[in-house]
């Protein structure tokens, strides 16, 4: 019996001609289709906030902004059901550290724990996750914000851009940004950044976390 070619064998990711993983590309593409979503971070704050897309009347929309625990919240772009299992994994971890060690988990292991995760999806025969997340906290080494993509791989950064038209997102988020603005300042930019992408005026979820007691937070949803 002759050898298997890994292109004749569907339980093995694919590399595509330029060597890229063809079923992470796909995830990728996923992502690129999801609500658009963006992170915007200061040395004093990070916000993160995602478009809702319309549904049906009689449907309630999905929620996009989540607490992962009282100092780390995260939103995502892709399959919901994805985006949901992500943010269950990130929160099980900072559960496990905390009744573990009594702290809170500093955000660069959660960042890298989802990164570890999602790459296991890229070397067993399984589908990768078609979701990319942006991770936000505080920690001891002050205002962390990380997107995390389907491949494992993360950044650390002051601003993101996932979903749909994020290029275009990023590039306002880039002209704009300020490393001194406020709070309210990064708000309207996000929507603004989420309104140029889509041409349209969305529904938009978002969430803050901050040197404060109350560490994330959502904020109340505003109508378009």
């Amino acid at each position: 019996m002759s050898e298997s070619s890994p292109h004749s064998n569907n339980r093995f990711p694919f590399y595509g001609p330029q060597g890229r993983l063809v079923l992470v590309d796909s995830a990728l593409e996923a992502v690129s289709r999801g609500s658009t979503t963006i992170g915007i971070r200061t040395a004093k704050f990070a916000m993160i906030s995602s478009q809702i897309k319309p549904t049906h009347p009689l449907i309630e929309p999905s929620e996009k902004i989540f607490s992962i625990d009282f100092h780390a919240g995260a939103t995502g772009s892709g399959y919901i059901g994805d985006i949901l299992q992500l943010i269950d994994t990130l929160r099980l971890e900072a559960q496990r550290h905390r009744l573990t060690y009594e702290t809170p988990i500093d955000i660069d292991s959660l960042a890298k724990h989802l990164s570890t995760f999602l790459h296991n999806y890229t070397t067993y025969a399984v589908r990768p996750q078609a979701a990319s997340i942006i991770l936000s906290g505080v920690d001891k080494t002050g205002i962390q914000l990380y997107q995390v993509d389907p491949s494992g791989t993360f950044f650390r950064g002051s601003g993101f851009a996932i979903g749909q038209s994020s290029e275009t997102a990023l590039d306002v988020i880039t002209k704009e940004y300020s490393a001194d603005m406020t709070q309210e300042q990064a708000i309207n930019l996000g929507k603004k950044a989420i309104e140029k992408a889509l041409g349209e005026v969305p529904i938009v979820e978002t969430g803050i976390v901050t040197h404060k007691e109350d560490g994330f937070h959502k904020l109340p949803l505003e109508k378009a």
